[in-house]
């Protein structure tokens, strides 16, 4: 009768036992679930920011047969458009920066990528100048004496995306030229030959 009694208790113990480490084994699958779960949702959530325009990175590529590479971000945030762009293989110097009107970067010399991108009609200057200037007007920057250069601007008329075609910069094209920009020639600052190119297109 006691060993009948000890064999029972034996056997409930160890099936106390193995409930606990299932109950334990279940919980470690759930929290390894929940983890999976989050970076699925991470996941998700950045590419929808990325589908939904928030941020987009280009390759530059060289035109009329200069060395000039490059690449350019544009990011949209608080209902600005920042845009950061980094350059190597240019000429030591002032070099002009524009957007223009076609995300086509087909042609050698860049051509193909239409005149500046002005979708109010203004005459060609500065940013910002009170006598008008073009949406696509970035201005010049500076390379050093090893050809490399960095370009940050941001505005809040641009967008990336939206249904205000005054303000929406996909389908455009940056274009980087050899020379600079004199802000009053019109209708593009005589900024010379078309050395980079990339459509700003998804």
């Amino acid at each position: 009768m006691n060993r009948i009694k000890i064999t029972f208790l034996a056997a409930g113990l160890i099936a106390l036992a193995s409930c606990k480490e299932v109950k334990k084994e279940s919980e470690e699958a759930g929290d390894a679930m929940q983890n999976e779960m989050e970076k699925m949702e991470e996941t998700a959530s950045e590419m929808k920011a990325d589908a939904m325009g928030n941020t987009l990175t280009l390759a530059m590529n060289s035109a009329s047969d200069s060395d000039v590479k490059g690449e350019v971000t544009f990011t949209e945030e608080d209902g600005e458009v920042k845009m950061k762009a980094i350059f190597t293989g240019l000429s030591q110097g002032d070099h002009a920066i524009h957007l223009h009107e076609t995300a086509d970067c087909s042609a050698h010399d860049g051509k193909s990528a239409g005149g500046h991108w002005n979708p109010t009609d203004q005459p060609h200057g500065k940013w910002g100048d009170e006598k008008g200037y073009h949406k696509g007007d970035i201005g010049n920057f500076v390379a050093d004496e090893d050809g490399n250069a960095t370009v940050d601007f941001e505005t809040d008329e641009w967008c990336m995306g939206c249904d205000d075609e005054n303000k929406n910069i996909i389908g455009k094209a940056v274009i980087v030229h050899q020379g600079t920009d004199d802000y009053t020639s019109q209708p593009s600052g005589d900024a010379g030959a078309r050395v980079a190119c990339t459509p700003i297109a998804k």
